[in-house]
């Protein structure tokens, strides 16, 4: 298996903090060996952990008027996956804990240097995988800074008629196979199995979690 190097995004929401307006769940998280992209959920945020799994790092977030960087402390979650708390609230999105079926339709989402971008796939199965796989995006061929991008599906609309997508999975790489009919390549996701890890260990501190207001996004 190979994986991208370290380096996502689609529920928009409208509430506020400051004048800042929340809209972009998708984040970069840029360490000393690199950066990788990772989504803030409802339950707090989740990326892989290429580049670091403990130590210092900067969070890029973006909101309706531009971006933000925050500092913030690794915390491992599991051997998957990692997580951080920001001193103020960041777009978020919500997540889907059921996992695609092999020939639906999911979003993935990234951000490079020339901004947001969207690529809808479709999810695949092969017997020597487990999880979900799916088709590469062309987005995605030949990139190494777009792990930990963040797979969505298309969910009911809110009250006020906003379309929304939930998290289902974050981009872990290409995996490839190779047997008489040939070598098949596909995307591999990490699915609601292993992002249910992130609500078992923010369930309780979100609750408790009070978000500052700073002079510098008011």
């Amino acid at each position: 298996m190979k994986f991208f190097a370290p380096l996502l995004c689609a529920a928009l929401l409208s509430a506020c903090v400051g004048t800042h307006r929340l809209s972009d769940p998708t984040l970069i998280i840029r360490t000393e060996k690199g950066s990788e992209l990772g989504v803030n959920t409802e339950h707090g945020i989740v990326f892989l952990g290429r580049t670091a799994r403990a130590g210092r790092a900067e969070i890029t977030a973006w909101f309706g008027d531009g971006e933000n960087i925050e500092s913030v402390v690794i915390e491992p979650i599991s051997a998957e996956l990692c997580t951080a708390e920001t001193e103020i609230r960041l777009p978020a999105a919500p997540m889907s804990f059921d996992e695609p079926k092999p020939g639906g339709r999911v979003w993935i989402v990234g951000r490079t240097e020339l901004g947001r971008w969207e690529s809808e796939v479709e999810v695949l199965a092969d017997p020597r995988a487990k999880g979900i796989l799916t088709t590469i995006p062309p987005e995605l061929r030949g990139r190494a800074d777009q792990v930990g991008a963040g797979v969505f599906v298309d969910a009911p609309p809110l009250s006020d008629g906003t379309e929304q997508r939930q998290l289902v999975g974050l981009v872990s790489g290409v995996v490839t196979f190779t047997g008489a009919e040939g070598t098949r390549e596909y995307l591999a996701v990490l699915g609601p199995r292993e992002l249910w890890r992130l609500v078992s260990l923010r369930r309780e501190n979100i609750k408790k979690r009070r978000w500052i207001y700073r002079d510098d996004i008011l």
